[in-house]
């Protein structure tokens, strides 16, 4: 195990870089920055760590692969050894994460989250400030709180987003998508195989136009043009569903 210890008065922009294995990162308010990276002892020689500035860059650089390897995005990922990186950075900070094969927790408040994937579940417990990108091949996402827009791509895993005040794009092949309680002004949501369940906030209008070929159209919000608009914001509403039921709810309820 190596640990390196850097210190950040202002909050950083993290990036992490790894094959596979763990990726944890917690917020604090703290005025230091901690990586610790955790494998076998040529793995850890082979992880770079470096500070410029503002800026924590945690990479993975070894030219080997991991036993018998499949190459995804430059990646060389296996059945061998993995990685696991952990960072305590400030409030407000900024994280970068990509990784082939490694799961992706992070607990705290960022600035903005930005994730890539082939094999590997994302959890962010707390607040994202601004925007969250997520894209992944295959793995479940679950975000608490996003105060700007989000926007996530799957291929095969569940999505689920607890609260979002600005604008949602989601695109899943094979993946149920819930929205708990989405506040923005956009919200475009599309599945192949999968659910959509959208809450919209209390207090806000709705335009909708969502169609699924072979699956059910549901909405506990009154919808039609002889309905009229009620002081508040409008959330315009963009679904849509190959082989999958659309519901559209109240949140909370």
């Amino acid at each position: 195990m190596s640990e390196h210890r850097f210190h950040t008065p202002r909050p950083v922009d993290l990036l992490v870089s790894i094959p596979s294995g763990d990726i944890v990162v917690e917020t604090a308010d703290v005025d230091e920055t901690v990586i610790t990276v955790e494998g076998s002892e040529k793995l850890v020689e082979q992880t770079f760590v470096e500070q410029v500035g503002d800026r924590i860059t945690v990479q993975y650089r070894g030219k080997q692969g991991f036993g018998i390897t499949i190459e995804i995005g430059g990646f060389s990922i296996g059945s061998g050894e993995k990685l696991k990186v952990q960072a305590t950075i400030p409030h407000a900070s900024a994280a970068e994460l990509t990784t082939a094969s490694a799961d992706m927790n992070v607990d705290g408040t960022l600035s903005k989250l930005d994730t890539k994937s082939a094999s590997g579940d994302l959890s962010m417990r707390g607040k994202v400030e601004g925007t969250a990108t997520v894209k992944t091949v295959s793995g479940d996402v679950k975000l608490d709180e996003v105060g700007g827009d989000v926007s996530v791509n799957s291929v095969s895993g569940d999505v689920r987003i607890a609260d979002v005040r600005g604008s949602v794009r989601s695109k899943s092949v094979s993946g149920d998508v819930r929205v708990d309680c989405a506040g923005g002004p956009e919200a475009t949501l599309q599945s192949v195989s999968g659910d959509i369940r959208l809450g919209v906030a209390a207090g806000t209008n709705v335009d909708v136009d969502a169609n699924s070929v072979s699956g059910d159209l549901d909405s506990e919000v009154p919808l039609g043009s002889d309905i009229g608009l009620a002081p508040g914001p409008t959330l315009v509403i963009r679904g849509k569903t190959v082989s999958g039921d659309f519901r559209l709810v109240r949140a909370g309820s």
